[in-house]
């Protein structure tokens, strides 16, 4: 499915991340990836990542983490009641293309896509997010109310599960139907409540990290290369009038040990790539029983291979100077050239590729791409 009267270009400038937007029939038809018959199945599996929000309305949420046994689901009655599925795009092909429509935001911004089934007057309370999201209505209707921005000083109700806020003031409504899609940036707070006996919404979210998030890791990861004998010198130390002073020349030598290290950019885009590609599910595991070789691709291809990405794994580059690229997935960093770095600019642009006369030709990438299989990022289509 492909969005249906939208321009993406003109959205990124007066919308993303700055005001919420109400898309009627962002797509028409509207298909239903995923059926809440076999949501429901997923949130039964010990691997997937789901909740039960009991409650209407009305206040008193409770939650239930997963995974949801089928007993449990046939005592909720057909009110006042939410499940909530995470990354069902890893699992789901249907739900995962999704995706695809929101390709004009860079791959590495896309976190996941969150699926809820709810029962009449079920939702999650009024609350706010630290990232932007497209809220797409799938089966049933859903009424979504939009209220004012709020930060850390936003007050909220004593429930640390849902984070929701003790008060909150809707400033427009609308009722969605099927295809509908309506966007909300961070920090403005929403209230969606289930109008329809059946109803499903398809959460798009988008990863912001946070400063102290990119400070934190970076630093750890500095501190790894770091030894004890890297330590401050003053040679030629000129005698001081009053020996209580850190003179200004002793800050500045320490200063520019921490400094040196922080301002090393290529350091942190290798860092910060392997980072932001580390598999948020690692337990999708796509690593063949035996690993293959190069000879064994070579000669599959002789009845044509096409290359799939795991929907788990994250896959990003960044461009060198030199014409190079640093290929990123499953957090770790791969230094690509030539027919290389081309295949890596390939396998980040499109969930599926075919092995061309090119790859087949590179030495290097056939190996790569032999990696990239053992490694269970990438699989042959079957």
């Amino acid at each position: 499915m492909a969005f249906s009267g939208f321009d993406p270009e003109a959205f990124l400038r007066d919308y993303w991340q700055q005001k919420s937007l109400l898309i009627r029939k962002a797509w028409d038809p509207w298909v239903d990836p995923i059926t809440p018959e076999e949501l429901a199945g997923l949130a039964c599996e010990e691997t997937v990542e789901s909740r039960l929000i009991v409650g209407g309305n009305g206040g008193g949420l409770e939650v239930e983490h997963g995974p949801v046994s089928a007993t449990r689901f046939d005592a909720l009655g057909t009110a006042d009641w939410t499940l909530l599925v995470q990354a069902v795009d890893h699992h789901s092909p249907e739900v995962a293309a999704l995706l695809e429509s929101f390709r004009f935001i860079p791959n590495w911004r896309i976190d996941d896509v969150m699926v809820s089934f709810a029962a009449k007057n079920g939702g999650v309370g009024a609350h706010f997010d630290q990232y932007d999201v497209f809220l797409i209505q799938g089966l049933g209707q859903r009424k979504w109310q939009i209220g004012a921005m709020c930060d850390e000083a936003s007050e909220l109700l004593p429930n640390g599960d849902l984070r929701l806020l003790k008060d909150f003031t809707p400033e427009a409504e609308w009722l969605l139907e099927p295809g509908d899609m309506l966007y909300v940036p961070p920090g403005i707070a929403h209230n969606g409540v289930a109008a329809s006996d059946h109803c499903m919404t398809y959460s798009v979210g988008f990863r912001a990290p946070s400063r102290g998030d990119l400070i934190g890791g970076w630093m750890d990861d500095l501190l790894k290369e770091l030894g004890e004998e890297d330590r401050y010198g003053d040679a030629a130390l000129d005698p001081q009038s009053n020996p209580g002073e850190i003179s200004a020349k002793a800050i500045g030598r320490l200063h520019a040990m921490v400094t040196e290290k922080l301002a090393d950019r290529d350091a942190f885009s290798r860092w910060f790539g392997a980072y932001n590609s580390t598999a948020k599910h690692p337990e999708i595991d796509w690593r063949p029983g035996k690993p293959m070789t190069v000879e064994e691709l070579t000669e599959a291809n002789a009845d044509g291979v096409t290359l799939i990405r795991n929907p788990a794994a994250r896959f990003a580059y960044i461009e060198r100077a030199s014409g190079a690229v640093m290929l990123f997935t499953d957090g770790e960093a791969f230094d690509c050239t030539g027919a290389s770095a081309e295949f890596a600019r390939a396998i980040c642009a499109w969930p599926e590729m075919q092995l061309s006369a090119q790859i087949l030709g590179s030495a290097a990438t056939l190996q790569l791409v032999v990696d990239l299989i053992n490694r269970g990022v990438l699989a042959i289509e079957s």
